[in-house]
């Protein structure tokens, strides 16, 4: 019996802190130091939620910087089930998502004769990266300066703009989130806030 009253308060504390107490503690605090973060690092339009920049979006408007490919189902960036495609390097469906994303590219600027980045024609891990290389996005700049009847320096200017760096200056590469450098060629307030 003494066993028994003994493994039911220590189940009852451990249910009452760790399930309670611990999750509320860390919540408050990180609303309290990171209120931002904590709220999944929310972009706003005209005071409405428009995305997050953590989260990828799909763009296929040749005014637009396009995202990396999703492999997400049942539609891209679909935050409730992150995926890569699973597909090896042989099989010919990746094969064709490939060549898909790579003729929609050639049809969207098709004066443009660099080789494309590797970052826009396949899918990332998670199927949610919100970021594309630097080398992505200048690949992209002169079909958006034509669109847009921009300069090819404006469009460079802006992507420096949103072009982070290593963390801690030593990991991982720089990378450019674009939804945030695409609100920004629309002109919306706060786009990188």
């Amino acid at each position: 019996m003494k066993q028994l009253r003994i493994a039911f308060i220590s189940t009852l504390f451990l249910t009452v802190f760790t399930g309670l107490l611990y999750p509320y503690a860390i919540t408050g605090l990180a609303q309290l130091l990171f209120p931002k973060q904590a709220n999944g690092s929310l972009i706003y339009k005209d005071g409405k939620p428009i995305g997050s920049r953590l989260i990828g979006q799909p763009f296929d408007d040749p005014k637009y910087f396009w995202s990396r490919l999703s492999a997400t189902s049942p539609v891209p960036y679909n935050a409730a089930s992150s995926s890569g495609s699973n597909l090896g390097p042989t099989n010919p469906a990746l094969f064709k998502a490939i060549q898909d994303r790579i003729d929609a590219l050639h049809k969207a600027d098709p004066d443009n004769k660099e080789p494309i980045p590797v970052d826009l024609a396949t899918a990332s891990g998670s199927g949610l990266d919100p970021h594309i290389s630097p080398a992505a996005a200048q690949y992209q700049v002169k079909r958006i300066a034509k669109v847009r009847g921009m300069s090819e320096s404006a469009v460079q200017s802006l992507i420096q703009k949103h072009t982070e760096g290593r963390f801690l200056g030593l990991l991982g590469e720089p990378a450019v989130n674009v939804l945030e450098l695409n609100l920004d060629l629309d002109g919306v307030k706060g786009a990188s806030s």
